[in-house]
């Protein structure tokens, strides 16, 4: 039996499947699904949303999927939670590692079975980090993006000079900084040094 643990407050647990009866598919398949309340599958997507909250980005460890703004949505279809990702940009590396982490947690907390749907559009944005986000960035060592800003979205926007040069370290908050590099260790980052603490940073740019 695969059970789900609902939010705080509640006592029970939400039973996906039930143990099968002897002879019939239910015998064959070793499961027989049943309908779930509407209680319980509004339970099962908000587990499914704190579940999330545990995955983290593998190029940002310091931030979780969600922090990161990808998760769109969560759905049901069918017995299956449908999970909506928006890749941070096209021929992103990291994108199949995530649908793949995000799949095994969800499993894992017994929520499957469950599907990754990519949203390509609208494009993601920095603007979709959250707040929480841009603090565990600080304290990661990364400088925030600043606003995107209007126009429309590219895959990868280099924010110019003059933007950059109020740019705060995250280590000391001296915005006495230069930047070394347009590209830091991925693409979504530029490298920088503050003169103050001389200590190197990366800074997510606006996208």
């Amino acid at each position: 039996m695969v059970n789900i643990a609902l939010p705080p407050g509640s006592a029970h647990f939400v039973s996906l499947r039930q143990p099968p009866s002897p002879g019939g598919e239910a015998a064959a398949s070793g499961v027989r699904a049943r309908r779930l309340s509407r209680e319980e599958r509004v339970a099962r997507i908000e587990f499914a949303w704190q579940v999330l909250g545990t995955v983290l980005d593998p190029e940002v460890p310091a931030l979780s999927v969600r922090d990161l703004g990808i998760v769109r949505d969560v759905i049901e279809r069918g017995d299956a939670l449908e999970i909506v990702l928006t890749p941070t940009y096209s021929g992103c590396p990291a994108t199949e590692v995530i649908e793949r982490d995000v799949l095994e947690a969800i499993e894992k907390a017994g929520l499957g079975p469950a599907r990754v749907a990519l949203q390509r559009a609208p494009a993601w944005t920095t603007d979709w980090i959250s707040a929480e986000g841009r603090r565990k960035l600080a304290e990661y060592g990364i400088a925030p993006p600043g606003p995107a800003g209007p126009g429309d979205a590219v895959p990868i926007r280099i924010v110019g000079r003059r933007a950059d040069a109020a740019l705060a370290c995250p280590r000391c908050g001296s915005k006495n900084t230069e930047r070394l590099s347009a590209f830091g260790a991925t693409a979504c980052k530029s490298l920088y040094r503050c003169v103050a603490c001389r200590e190197p940073f990366e800074h997510f740019k606006a996208l």
